[in-house]
């Protein structure tokens, strides 16, 4: 079938998450683990996104709210780290200072906006599919200057369930009114974004943003979203 919609993850993948995440753990492993020098700094930022726990995919499979999520890996990273036990009104000021540095951390991938560009003169329409809240990934798009591009966004909230679920996909292809081998789907994460979207009926497509160098062989790959135009055959492609 002809390619008729575009779909796409949003940290990582629209917005430079990591970087985000960096500035966030940064902020506070700064007031409430003072003892890290920069190597234990680098290893708190390292666990918080690798997520050794797997609370936040707990969260994605409705199994924790957000809030219990995020708070259960601010207990593991005190622990790991021996920074003091976050009773409930430590945890609510963990939980500003973080928050307050993450939002002014947000920046899009310099990729991004030429991808979203090339897909729009294509005529194709984009939805954002993420395993967060919906109203969530809207205020962080506005805030990068991507929310003009993007017609839809499917949260975790939406269906219930995040990837990789088949549902959310589905959902996405839905709103565009078109069939799911009619779509592609781009992700930084092999499984939840790539073999999930295909699985689904999608054309998954993994973009290796970190730079891992695996060829998985069952899924095709990008480097870079500016790679992204050649391989689905947008017109015109990026320079």
């Amino acid at each position: 079938m002809a390619l008729r919609a575009v779909l796409l993850d949003v940290d990582d993948t629209l917005v430079d998450t990591r970087g985000a995440f960096r500035a966030a753990i940064t902020a506070v492993v700064g007031t409430w683990l003072p003892h890290l020098d920069a190597d234990g700094r680098e290893a708190a930022v390292q666990r918080w996104a690798v997520d050794p726990g797997g609370h936040f995919r707990a969260h994605t499979r409705g199994e924790v709210d957000f809030e219990t999520q995020r708070r259960r890996r601010a207990a593991d990273l005190h622990e790991t780290f021996a920074g003091p036990v976050l009773d409930d009104a430590a945890a609510e000021r963990w939980e500003d200072a973080y928050e307050d540095a993450f939002r002014h951390a947000w920046r899009p991938c310099p990729d991004a906006l030429p991808l979203l560009a090339a897909v729009r003169a294509a005529g194709l329409p984009v939805v954002a599919v993420t395993n967060m809240l919906t109203s969530y990934q809207q205020v962080k798009l506005e805030a990068v200057g991507l929310a003009g591009y993007v017609r839809a966004v499917v949260g975790l909230d939406v269906v219930g369930v995040g990837k990789p679920d088949p549902r959310p996909f589905l959902h996405g292809c839905g709103l565009l009114g078109v069939e799911p081998g009619e779509a592609a789907y781009v992700g930084d994460e092999l499984d939840v974004d790539a073999r999930a979207a295909r699985d689904a009926g999608l054309i998954g497509v993994w973009l290796d943003r970190h730079g891992t160098g695996l060829q998985p062989g069952d899924v095709p790959v990008v480097r870079t979203l500016a790679e992204l135009p050649r391989l689905l055959r947008l017109v015109p492609p990026l320079s």
